[in-house]
């Protein structure tokens, strides 16, 4: 039986409810099918824009005009035998972005390193303290714990500042230990995964004692496993601020690193320098250069959505 049956004293009761509940899902439908269309027009709309010519960009421009299908410039030129053909100009914005002599390949490997590494560290130092925070017992650990949120309310800009005197002091400037360390402790990260860790029965805490376990025994073995979804969630939250950080790695890492003698840029800092120089007028190769960068975190993001819902939707339940 169902938990809730409804009633009617007559047909056209019945028919009216069903017509309102008719309406009110083609309502909702519909909202989300507009919402979702305002979500994805300006990603489709780069797609669009990223393969059409500087020329027809421009003439549409000067009109006034969205078109939202590429209108590839056809040319004539010589092949390999010899022979005048008519080709088409589909991936030109995308072979200049990767040309080789814009260090893309360098600024995209810079970019693997700084997040790889940080991200691990990251969750290294975001496991260890919320554990710390949510099961170990010592003086001053919530007046500690409320200090630290309270650090949250300081605005990211504010940090560079004393960061960057930091790394120049310790002469970090265009060295990966100056891009990774600053994202390597996230206060929001110890909130996020402690959040997970306290509801984690502390029976099986006291239960592994009497087993033998100790705490970094009980941590790796027990909590960790527990918590996974929640630190898969901080992994991929992690990789992605990483990826897309801007302002640091523009102050910090301009230059050409001191020991391994290659550019320090990562893909951001990077290809805003090829938009700043020869490429600076043309539109179509920056919407190239910006689907480039966007795309991997966009697929990165579709594989492994399921893991940062379940990882919200677990960490949420207790404060």
């Amino acid at each position: 039986m169902a938990e809730h049956e409804i009633y009617f004293t007559s047909r056209k009761q019945m028919m009216l409810y069903k017509g309102q509940k008719i309406f009110t899902q083609v309502l909702l439908y519909a909202f989300l099918t507009l919402f979702g269309l305002f979500i994805v027009f300006p990603f489709f709309y780069m797609v669009v824009t990223s393969m059409k010519s500087e020329i027809l960009y421009d003439s549409e421009a000067a009109r006034k005009l969205i078109s939202l299908v590429p209108q590839f410039e056809s040319v004539y030129g010589l092949n390999d035998q010899g022979n005048f053909v008519r080709t088409w100009q589909l991936f030109d914005n995308y072979r200049i972005v990767l040309d080789s002599s814009n260090n893309f390949f360098v600024y995209y490997m810079n970019t693997i390193i700084v997040s790889v590494v940080s991200t691990a560290f990251t969750v290294v130092t975001a496991v260890l303290a919320a554990f710390a925070f949510a099961r170990l017992e010592f003086k001053g650990k919530n007046l500690l714990f409320t200090i630290i949120l309270a650090t949250m309310m300081v605005p990211g800009e504010m940090m560079v500042i004393t960061n960057f005197q930091t790394a120049a002091t310790w002469r970090w400037q265009n060295t990966y230990a100056a891009l990774i360390f600053v994202h390597g402790v996230s206060v929001f990260y110890i909130f996020y995964l402690r959040q997970t860790f306290q509801q984690i029965p502390n029976e099986l805490f006291l239960a592994a004692k009497v087993d033998g376990y100790g705490h970094f025994r009980y941590l790796w073995r027990v909590m960790v496993p527990i918590g996974m979804p929640t630190i898969v969630t901080i992994i991929i939250l992690s990789l992605m601020g990483s990826w897309n950080a801007f302002i640091w790695p523009n102050l910090i890492a301009s230059g050409t690193n001191p020991t391994f003698g290659h550019t320090m840029r990562l893909v951001s800092n990077g290809l805003m320098s090829l938009f700043q120089g020869e490429y600076s007028s043309e539109d179509t190769i920056k919407v190239a250069a910006s689907m480039v960068i966007t795309l991997p975190l966009f697929v990165f993001f579709l594989i492994f959505r399921k893991f940062i819902m379940r990882g919200v939707s677990r960490s949420g339940i207790k404060g």
